[in-house]
């Protein structure tokens, strides 16, 4: 599953980029970098959440580089309304922080990606490129991490339902599966694997919009709202 490591090959479209940060220099710092990286476009910069949200209305970048503690309106915060307003627009979370509150804030929210902030230029681009496609990011022990309280969260789960159904009486227990048709598995695994829809279609031979109706099957069917929680589920489940 390819949530960690980012591919080296680069979209032949630039990228456009806001760069949402509160401080200056890491702003600029971050601006300079990824200027001298052929395929991407900073369009824009916002120095708080507030900003962002209003600059991504005006400039309709494909990618937010979003901080997480920020003044007016934190990262959580703007990425939850730029979620709400712009649904397309791809946002990775750009931090120091790494507490698992913040980390699952920032899922929940919406982010499609979760970097920290010691990631080199080359590797950023690569994420945002995979990002900009479709794909989802998370740095690699942020992803052990979400994958632990998944699991976690699975067993308490299981236990619930055990506990409640204990005091009625003896019943055929029955394991409760998900049921996905051979295309759809090929697509999941796909998604898995890091691949954006766009790449997903042209490795199957079929039309963007068919393998668009297939991941709207595939999240219904697992009942998750976008395609990390389908990989990870997946992969939690043994699907792929």
């Amino acid at each position: 599953m390819t949530l960690n490591n980012p591919p080296d090959g680069a979209s032949s479209e630039p990228v456009s980029i806001l760069i949402v940060e509160d401080h200056e220099f890491t702003r600029m710092g971050l601006k300079l970098s990824l200027e001298q990286i052929s395929g991407l476009n900073i369009v824009g910069e916002a120095a708080d959440g507030e900003e962002g949200l209003r600059k991504v209305k005006e400039l309709s970048p494909q990618v937010v580089l979003m901080d997480v503690e920020m003044p007016v309106m934190d990262g959580i915060e703007s990425t939850r309304q730029i979620k709400e307003a712009a649904p397309d627009v791809r946002v990775i979370m750009l931090t120091s922080h790494k507490s698992d509150q913040t980390i699952f804030a920032a899922l929940s929210a919406g982010a499609n990606g979760y970097c920290l902030k010691n990631i080199n230029a080359q590797q950023l681009a690569a994420v945002i490129r995979m990002v900009a496609e479709g794909a989802a990011w998370l740095d690699p022990g942020i992803a052990n991490r979400v994958l632990s309280a998944y699991a976690s969260h699975d067993s308490q789960s299981q236990a619930a339902a055990a506990a409640a159904a204990a005091p009625k009486a003896p019943v055929k227990q029955h394991k409760t599966s998900i049921t996905l048709s051979p295309r759809e598995t090929e697509v999941l695994r796909l998604v898995a694997d890091g691949l954006s829809n766009q790449k997903i279609a042209e490795k199957l031979g079929l039309g963007l919009e068919t393998v668009k109706t297939h991941m709207r099957h595939i999240m219904e069917k697992l009942a998750v709202s976008d395609r990390t929680e389908a990989a990870v589920k997946a992969m939690k489940q043994g699907i792929v």
